[in-house]
């Protein structure tokens, strides 16, 4: 072993550059005019610096060295004495140094791993692998490996993508791949966004999975790896119900992937979600939190929820790297053109009298701040906001079962039905609903209905030339009426989500096409201020913001 060598400075030394110094070598005093250091082996190993560091310390310092200063940092260089073996539970990733990591855990782990006391040994999560792995190797440490994670494995056959990209399309991927291959895209249904992650999973080259929140959205993004790439049948599997084969590129619903998600994670680099608004929810945060994917791609018609959780996507999945609104894309020519129209009815005076006691009653109780803040009162079993919660449910169903509603409704159908349009009306309760598609004589979708109903019910819209299909929350994603020109919200919301998931569903472009959006807002009641808060659609919250630990 290298002995420990001194080195030299002229002169005083400043107060700054004397601490720097302090952090690699002992001072020893002054000798013959000079101020005298010995370089510390422990300093500089329990610091996690390597030898270029120390010698940029030792230069901006003004320090005269010799040869053998060089020697030794050569010896260090070269020394295998710091060693860290990593192993996996299913949950966590532990990590097991072979030397004392001293001042180097705050200074260089602290962000990166936390220390289980029983165990004595240092944890962190799957998603933080690469960064992890990247740390320990710029540290020189020697890593020994068991977790069986194989990030960097390509693609058994590179493919290639057959599509034609969109301007807005590639200029997206490109974003996304500055960002390190990491981050969310937000465009309007319609715009194509499985067609750029189909162009991200060529692109790279490495093994995906792919997640998606239905079953219909699992076998479209199936259907679009057929149709614009080269890949083989056998190189696409599908991990769904009772068919789960894992391959090249392997696509799960939530539910599955939640569920079965330490099978699946140790075998790809690239994660790619679908609707990634969904992500937040306590258990579907595992999925992202337990894949240790370097390559990470979201994608959303927007990301924003009114709870907030959508700043949760940032640490998981990278901020928002590209996103354009339908009136961009519509100005362009990309969306069909359309209109927002919003149409005012009264309550009848019964309702009106009931809906103005119910309100009264619930400021009464509504003593907990947010709306948010009572549901989770009513989750904890307090009585009086489980109470509020009732009122705050009865007031809603006033509203939306208004009979001037179900009337304007009525007439707005047969207005757009005489121009031979497609109409899609969704409300929120199954009850107007199936009251809604008994009065206009439309097709009825709810989440109660079977999946090869669904499916026939769907085939069959789609190939009339016009008709109504009326839709409860189920008609929010996975819904492709091509076509369909006019909708009708039953119901006022606040949610500027939800609001732009139900304009996607009218964008696609056609010729000559202008799509309309009816909001049917009862006056004097709380849908006034929810139409009010959400008109100016906007994500101004992201500001493309790259938050990436």
């Amino acid at each position: 072993m290298h002995e420990e060598p001194k080195f030299y400075l002229k002169g005083w030394v400043s107060s700054k550059a004397f601490r720097r110094l302090l952090g690699v070598a002992d001072y020893l005093g002054r000798e013959k005019g000079l101020t005298v250091f010995k370089l510390s082996r422990n300093k500089i190993i329990n610091k996690g610096l390597t030898p270029d560091d120390v010698v940029d310390i030792l230069e901006g310092s003004g320090a005269d060295y010799s040869d053998e200063v060089i020697e030794f940092l050569d010896s260090l260089r070269n020394s295998s004495s710091k060693s860290v073996t990593l192993s996996f539970d299913g949950s966590k990733i532990y990590a097991k140094f072979s030397t004392y990591l001293g001042e180097l855990y705050p200074e260089r782990f602290k962000d990166l791993l936390s220390y289980d006391r029983s165990s004595r040994l240092f944890y962190t999560y799957p998603y933080r692998y690469p960064d992890l792995i990247s740390r320990l190797k710029g540290l020189n440490f020697s890593v020994v490996d068991l977790t069986g994670f194989s990030i960097n494995r390509k693609l058994s056959v590179k493919i290639e993508f057959k599509g034609q990209l969109r301007d807005y399309q590639e200029e997206a991927i490109n974003y996304w791949l500055r960002n390190g291959g990491k981050g969310i895209i937000a465009l309007p249904t319609g715009s194509g966004k499985t067609v750029i992650g189909v162009a991200a999973i060529a692109k790279v080259s490495l093994k995906t999975l792919i997640i998606v929140y239905t079953k219909e959205q699992l076998l479209q993004w199936r259907k679009s790896l057929m149709e614009f790439t080269d890949a083989e049948q056998h190189m696409i599997g599908l991990y769904y119900s009772k068919e789960k084969r894992i391959s090249d590129i392997t696509l799960a619903t939530y539910q599955t992937a939640y569920k079965y998600i330490h099978k699946l994670s140790p075998y790809f680099g690239f994660l790619v979600i679908d609707e990634v608004h969904h992500l937040p929810a306590d258990k579907f945060k595992h999925i992202a939190t337990s894949s240790p994917a370097a390559y990470r791609l979201g994608l959303s018609a927007t990301p924003y929820r009114e709870d907030g959780k959508h700043t949760y996507l940032f640490p998981l999945m990278g901020g928002v790297v590209y996103y354009k609104t339908p009136s961009e894309l519509a100005k362009k020519g990309y969306l069909a053109p359309y209109r927002v129209i919003t149409v005012k009815v009264s309550l009848s005076s019964n309702e009106k009298k009931e809906y103005d006691e119910l309100r009264k009653l619930f400021k009464k109780y509504m003593v907990f701040g947010s709306f948010d803040d009572l549901v989770k009162e009513a989750q904890k079993g307090n009585l009086m906001a489980i109470k509020a919660l009732r009122i705050h449910s009865r007031m809603l169903q006033i509203i939306q079962k208004s009979k001037s509603k179900l009337m304007k409704v009525k007439e707005i159908v047969e207005k757009e039905l005489s121009s031979g349009k497609k109409i899609i009306i969704f409300a929120h309760y199954v009850e107007v609903a199936k009251a809604i598609a008994d009065l206009v004589n439309g097709y009825l979708l709810t989440g109660s209905v079977k999946d090869e109903v669904r499916k026939k019910i769907i085939e069959e819209f789609k190939k009339s030339r016009s008709g109504v299909l009326v839709v409860t929350t189920v008609g929010d994603e996975g819904l492709d009426i091509p076509d369909a020109s006019v909708g009708i919200l039953v119901a006022g919301t606040g949610s500027r989500r939800q609001f732009i998931q139900r304009l996607g569903r009218l964008l696609r472009p056609g010729q000559g096409k202008e799509a309309v959006l009816y909001e049917i807002v009862a006056k004097g009641t709380s849908e006034e201020s929810q139409a009010r808060k959400r008109k100016k659609i906007r994500l101004d919250e992201f500001s493309r913001r790259k938050e990436w630990p």
